[in-house]
């Protein structure tokens, strides 16, 4: 008998090893872990970022946002970066035009994709070449089953494509805009989703983290109430007829955007009413030139650098204060720290600059916002809901057919402000040096040697708490262990 209960026990144990694999998500809902590409713990051969040549920031490799798919059969593994300011999935950029050993060395940590190695890849006619704001990707159109990472969901039959030639690309792409009939002939992968029963919607939530927890989540189909405070503020999404570039993406209008620096006094620029879009493949948020300016200045940059950059003492990073992103019914406040982007190399050491280039041929909202956001992009229903990101745990739920999304309250308290380092002394200097106070971006007396690396993050929530951790799916699998042991015991006894 005891041999038995020992044959019991390890079964239940084998069982309850698995159980992570599949509580993987509800009927409708499909979440994937969303990596930003210095976190070490997926990216560990990224390689040393001193080694990072002196190319514009926009263009490096550390500073995107990456999700798994497991793609062909047997599943080949590759990392591809979120973007919903593109329409198409495509992989394999070709990462000898790179310069800096970083860049190579974390090109190739993405994985490659090898059609000839999956039984279930088929090669579809067609070529075509993508541009994007940096970089471009001439590809061949296939078709192959996409696995998603951590789940057992699978998509049959995916048309994407495999990179022929890129320039200036690190990584794949995966294109979350709108897709069939509307900027493709072709069913994308938020399609796919929905036409083969993942998602009841073409929805979608994004929370990306703050730059200290290098990590976030995109649930297809769902949404986490954890990771919000407030209520979700629905945007209607404009027509591409109304839109500034005429093409189907995610535009929303902008009420104004204002400064709160460590004084308190809060400063609206003017002519700040405009048409943004939501791009998570942008790193930096592009505004308008005379706005970029006015907040540059405010910040202590009076000029952008040779590659088109505002630099800011890297000090601003430990000030309170929040630069604020004002919508219809909510205004997303980012804190300095998320604002302001440090940047290494082995010549000049750290340098910092402001996460905003002036712009006036687009204005779109990049990574440098949208870590304090969570945003719900919903292209059932043409909106996007808007909430203040904070990270207190996790409560997911589907998004369903008719879903009053303005309906749902995050599980988050507002997120809590940094304590001013040093007295507010008044004024309107907008100076960042110092001895600079006011209305400015510091408003403080500050001292003058910079910080080298940032501290709290979006807002100062940080990661969820061990006890946020333990949530109710931990408990229901310790739960099931226990039940399961005696269940196993009592059989045996039985025998």
């Amino acid at each position: 008998m005891a041999a038995r209960l020992l044959l019991f026990l390890q079964l239940i144990i084998g069982a309850y090893c698995h159980v992570p694999d599949l509580e993987r998500r509800n009927d409708h809902y499909v979440k994937l872990p969303v990596v930003h590409s210095t976190n070490k713990k997926v990216f560990s051969d990224f390689g040393d970022k001193r080694a990072i040549t002196t190319v514009p920031l926009a263009n490096r490799s550390d500073v995107a946002y990456y999700a798994q798919l497991d793609i062909g059969t047997p599943a080949q593994q590759v990392y591809v970066q979120l973007d919903t300011g593109s329409f198409e999935l495509w992989v394999n950029p070709d990462c000898s035009d790179l310069q800096g050993s970083a860049d190579v060395r974390f090109c190739r940590a993405v994985g490659h994709y090898e059609p000839s190695s999956s039984s279930t890849s088929a090669q579809i006619a067609g070529t075509k070449t993508l541009r994007y704001g940096i970089g471009s990707a001439k590809i061949q159109y296939v078709a192959d089953d996409i696995g998603l990472a951590g789940t057992n969901s699978k998509l049959k039959g995916v048309q994407f494509g495999v990179a022929i030639d890129t320039v200036d690309e690190f990584a794949g792409i995966l294109g979350i805009g709108h897709g069939v009939n509307v900027t493709i002939r072709y069913k994308n992968f938020i399609d796919e989703l929905e036409a083969q029963g993942v998602t009841q919607t073409k929805a979608f939530s994004l929370a990306l983290g703050s730059k200290d927890e290098q990590e976030g989540v995109i649930i297809f189909g769902g949404l986490d109430a954890g990771k919000f405070t407030g209520n979700l503020q629905t945007l209607p999404i404009l027509p591409a007829a109304e839109s500034p570039d005429q093409v189907p993406r995610y535009w929303v209008n902008m009420s104004s955007l204002s400064l709160t620096p460590p004084s308190g006094q809060t400063k609206v620029y003017e002519n700040t009413t405009m048409a943004v879009f939501l791009d998570s493949g942008a790193t930096l948020t592009l505004l308008p030139t005379t706005l970029a300016n006015s907040i540059a200045a405010d910040f202590g940059a009076q000029v952008t650098d040779s590659n088109g950059f505002y630099p800011v003492d890297c000090s601003l990073n430990d000030l309170p204060g929040t630069l604020n992103f004002a919508f219809d019914g909510i205004t997303i406040k980012v804190p300095y720290n998320e604002l302001v982007r440090e940047l290494q190399s082995s010549f000049l050491g750290t340098q910092c600059f402001l996460g905003i280039s002036p712009s006036d041929d687009f204005v779109l909202l990049g990574d440098t916002m949208l870590r304090s956001a969570y945003a719900v992009f919903d292209q059932t229903n043409n909106a996007i809901h808007l909430a203040q990101y904070v990270n207190c745990g996790t409560n997911e739920m589907e998004i369903t057919q008719g879903m009053n999304l303005t309906s749902i309250k995050g599980d988050c308290d507002a997120p809590a402000t940094k304590s001013a380092s040093s007295t507010s002394s008044g004024g309107d200097s907008p100076s960042s040096t110092a001895t600079s106070s006011g209305t400015g971006a510091t408003g403080v007396t500050a001292t003058s040697t910079p910080t080298i690396n940032a501290t709290s993050g979006a807002g100062g929530s940080g990661a969820p708490s061990a006890n946020d951790a333990t949530n109710s799916s931990s408990r229901g699998r310790v739960q099931l262990w226990i039940g399961l042991v005696t269940a196993a015991f009592w059989i045996a006894m039985a025998m």
